[in-house]
């Protein structure tokens, strides 16, 4: 029995990958689960109609909630601005006297907190101030938009298509091509006259292909069983899917060439899953986070497909708001995928050196030259 101690002992001594790992993960997890685990809302990003009694009723609102941006007057800019994403409540007022206040229901921890603190304001609605006979300011005259009944599914469903894309993409790809290098059939793809990018691609169209069909049964199951309705456009975010897909494959092969067992990738998957669940706003509000922690969001894909998938299916968010996570997504694609590609081209690149197998072995029969002896056994 001691000698299989000590030769556990000293197995797990060499696999220092899998020793930093039980102790870096504890720990990473105490400081997410403390620094990101909160629901509290602290703020609350406000716009307002540009008007003279507007400001002056601005004036005595709660520093809980900051105004961001002025509006045209009129109820129309007010939705547009929580449509887009740029405030979780309005207040607005027009040009006869109409007015109230506007919430985006999609937000959904900012809503309640903003209703809680409307609720606590009641009493002062009669002394807001007036545009004509009608309080530009009143609680009563509280809307929610997109999400009326503040239902935890719409909020859920499109975050959890994203969640099943990153399990798919990342760690069925990890796997799967570490499955080719324990089973040696990778070197056997090596020496076949196949470019590094021709297996690369090769390899996940398949995964592709398994993610999109994903995609599409969550979406439909998510309308037809959760009844929540898809509000905006369908290549809109078929486009943020396509880019966010992009990033978790190439995730999933940049972590299988870096792991020589299933179970290395296995680990390395749940490091990149675990904090995308944590920190994107797929649990915890991520303006809920503390500040030495929120910056890991902004470099997690999931983030910015939640808020695409959030904003086109629930608010109908256009394309035009919504450049900035394209463009994010983008960005960490190209890069990830980059580097993916470098490192997979690495692992080919010893077979392929002085060109392809067979056509050496062509121009060698040509010449009456035979192949070093070195090589026929690569």
């Amino acid at each position: 029995m001691w000698a299989i101690v000590v030769k556990e002992f000293r197995e797990l001594r060499r696999d220092r990958r899998t020793l930093a790992m039980m102790l870096a993960v504890p720990f990473l997890f105490l400081v997410v689960f403390g620094y990101a685990a909160s629901f509290d809302v602290k703020q609350v990003r406000v716009a307002v109609s540009d008007t003279p009694q507007i400001r002056s009723a601005v004036q005595a609102l709660p520093s809980f909630l900051e105004v961001t941006e002025y509006l045209p007057p009129g109820r129309q800019p007010a939705v547009e601005a929580l449509r887009d994403g740029r405030a979780s409540a309005a207040l607005w007022v027009d040009g006869q006297g109409d007015g109230g206040v506007l919430v985006d229901g999609e937000d959904l921890f900012s809503a309640q907190a903003v209703l809680r603190q409307l609720q606590s304001l009641q009493t002062q609605a009669s002394q807001a101030p007036t545009v004509g006979s009608a309080p530009a300011f009143s609680a009563a005259d509280v809307e929610v938009l997109f999400n009326p009944d503040l239902r935890t599914a719409p909020v859920m469903v499109p975050a959890i298509t994203g969640l099943i894309l990153v399990f798919v993409g990342t760690l069925a790809t990890a796997l799967g091509v570490v499955r080719e290098r324990q089973a040696g059939t990778m070197e056997q793809l090596a020496v076949m006259p196949f470019r590094p990018r021709d297996v690369f691609v090769g390899k996940i169209a398949p995964y592709l292909l398994v993610a999109a069909i994903d995609m599409v049964l969550v979406v439909v199951a998510g309308v037809w069983l959760f009844d929540v309705p898809f509000a905006g456009s369908v290549l809109v975010f078929a486009l943020g899917a396509g880019l966010f897909l992009f990033v978790t494959l190439g995730t999933g092969v940049l972590i299988s060439t870096v792991s020589q067992t299933q179970g290395q990738a296995m680990q390395l998957g749940m490091m990149t899953i675990v904090p995308q669940i944590l920190l994107s706003g797929f649990a915890f509000p991520v303006y809920s986070m503390a500040a030495g922690v929120r910056w890991l969001a902004y470099v997690l894909p999931l983030t910015y497909f939640i808020r695409i998938a959030r904003g086109v299916w629930v608010k109908g968010t256009p394309l035009d708001a919504l450049w900035f996570p394209l463009l994010m997504l983008a960005i960490l694609g190209a890069a990830v995928f980059s580097l993916s590609l470098l490192r997979f081209r690495r692992d080919l690149a010893p077979a392929h050196r002085g060109g392809r197998p067979a056509e050496r072995q062509k121009d060698g029969a040509a010449g009456g030259e035979r192949p070093p002896a070195a090589e026929l056994t690569a």
